[in-house]
């Protein structure tokens, strides 16, 4: 199968074009959503469903994203979806070409049919008696409900409006400009300009090299030192392999196993002997720079995968940095002044354009309003099934990826298994299906890395258990052994479709609060390094 590129959105329809009733909504028009939608129509072709999509566009995180050099930091193979393979040549891609790849996803599996855009949802009720979801969804063509009997959430988890605020003092002294990698303006040009990008995560390390190829110069300011290491901007094995002859779907899916393998074998390494893990990443860099730099700007306090790993492709920022096009600086922002940025040791950093490339700010179920049966939920005290279902919630699944790894890989899961929860629903007779959370389970974090954007909410998200269905893996190999053969009845309550009178079971409430290390990527005392409670 060949794709071009430069594919049109594909969604046509909006919110005036809404049903009043399906059997299954989809919120979110992303990897998530689309993905899941394909899933569930697949294995159940006889339900109704919508896909319906905040922002006016398709594409999700790879249309909002517009900053230069944005792509993906994890590979093509493991991150696109298995039903519709990857088949360009680049195996990290920019974002344009992800954002494009999804809509032709959408049309050509029909998914695109049933999406509609410029329909954020707000809030969503459930009903026991009447055994179905009201969402309120809000746009700017009116207020319209929809009713629905399953409610799947695949809108990612980060607030699509809103980044996260570092409140840095003295910004509106700055003679220039200020801008966020979320919302970066289409006509801002950095030709001959001074740019000081703020941040060291996967956004600035994309970032960077990208704006240096324009800019007078770049730097790249950073409070601690994070693990990056190079990677292809294609893979040696899948071209050799189309080179023999295999198709592109076939080669594509033997990068996918040996990705799923190397990804995995560090994340094991990092988690049994941190030590070698750290040799193994240093060592790679020890080949891109020189050891000066390695030990000042490379060397973080922490462990690998204590944060995410971040990829440089085809090493274009070791490049920049060798040849003097951009500069490094390690050290923690006092304040900005007019002329930049001045840090706590005195320097001046100056600068034309600040990027703040500081994290993005969480937002569970895309900040939707959950109530059952007239009782508002309050997600951080519920657990999460499987890292699927909320305990106590009825009916409602929600897409929860990996953090050492591509995210499709658990989302694919995640889909397959809500596909043959409702085949099972619709096969017994059932109305309902509830999570409920046994007592005495201790509870940690949905998201267990000690990244700065995830410590400064993930206290408000569901928790995980300390047992099976309660728990996530974070290992693809065996979540897709585990997900295919699950037992669809345990801990779970089923009600039978139209038994009047039902209520729902009562279970575990996770605790409002979790005792959490705080950020291993702040080390100077400030906000989140001290974070011990994180309150619901």
């Amino acid at each position: 199968m060949t794709h071009g590129w430069d594919a049109p959105d594909v969604a046509t329809k909006g919110l005036t074009d809404l049903p009043e009733r399906v059997d299954v909504l989809v919120i979110g028009a992303g990897l998530s959503g689309i993905g899941a939608a394909y899933r569930i129509a697949e294995l159940n072709p006889e339900v109704s469903y919508v896909v319906l999509e905040g922002r006016e566009a398709t594409g999700g995180t790879w249309d909002l994203f517009r900053y230069p050099g944005v792509r993906s930091d994890s590979d093509m193979y493991t991150l696109s979806l298995p039903f519709y393979p990857w088949t360009d040549e680049s195996s990290i891609a920019d974002g344009d070409r992800i954002r494009d790849y999804l809509r032709r996803a959408a049309r050509d599996t029909g998914v695109a049919e049933r999406i509609h855009t410029g329909c954020p949802v707000v809030a969503m009720s459930w009903s026991t008696d009447e055994q179905v979801w009201t969402l309120r969804i809000e746009g700017e063509g009116g207020t319209r409900e929809l009713r629905a009997r399953w409610v799947h959430v695949g809108a990612g988890y980060y607030d699509y409006d809103e980044p996260h605020n570092a409140g840095f003092v003295g910004v509106e002294d700055f003679a220039g400009q200020v801008v966020h990698p979320q919302h970066w303006p289409d006509d801002l040009s950095l030709a001959g300009k001074r740019v000081l990008v703020i941040g060291s995560g996967a956004t600035a390390v994309s970032l960077v090299p990208a704006a240096a190829q324009e800019a007078a110069s770049v730097t790249m300011l950073q409070r601690t030192p994070s693990y990056v290491f190079g990677v292809p901007g294609r893979d040696a094995l899948v071209d050799r392999l189309r080179g023999l002859g295999l198709s592109a779907w076939r080669a594509g899916r033997v990068g996918t196993a040996k990705n799923v393998a190397m990804q995995g074998f560090l994340y094991r390494l990092s988690r049994v002997r941190p030590a070698a893990a750290k040799k193994v990443i240093l060592g790679g860099l020890r080949r891109e720079l020189p050891e000066a730099v390695i030990q000042e700007h490379f060397t973080p306090p922490y462990d690998v995968w204590d944060q995410r790993l971040c990829a440089v492709r085809d090493g274009d920022l070791f490049e920049a940095i060798c040849t003097g096009a951009v500069e490094i600086v390690t050290g923690h922002v006092d304040r900005f002044e007019a002329k930049g940025v001045r840090l706590t040791d005195g320097r001046l950093l100056e600068a034309d354009v600040i990027v703040t490339a500081t994290g993005l700010r969480l937002k569970a179920l895309g900040g939707i309003a959950v109530s059952v049966d007239g009782e508002e939920q309050d997600l951080a005290r519920t657990f999460a099934y499987r890292g699927v279902m909320l305990s106590g919630v009825p009916n409602l699944s929600m897409t929860v990826g990996y953090i050492n790894a591509s995210w499709t890989l658990r989302a694919d899961l995640v889909s397959r298994y809500v596909a043959r929860m409702l085949r099972h629903l619709r096969g017994h007779g059932y109305g309902v299906a509830v999570p409920v959370a046994p007592p005495g389970m201790r509870a940690g974090p949905v998201l267990d890395v000690t990244s700065g954007y995830v410590q400064r909410a993930v206290g408000s998200f569901p928790k995980v258990g300390d047992r099976e269905p309660w728990t996530i893996a974070q290992s693809y190999t065996r979540e897709r052994w585990s997900f295919g053969r699950a037992d669809l009845s345990a801990d779970m309550t089923f009600i039978p479709t139209g038994q009047s009178g039902a209520s729902l079971p009562s279970g575990a409430s996770a605790p409002a609060t979790l005792d959490l290390p705080g950020s291993s990527s702040n080390t100077d005392g400030s906000l989140g390094d001290q974070v011990v409670e994180v309150t619901a």
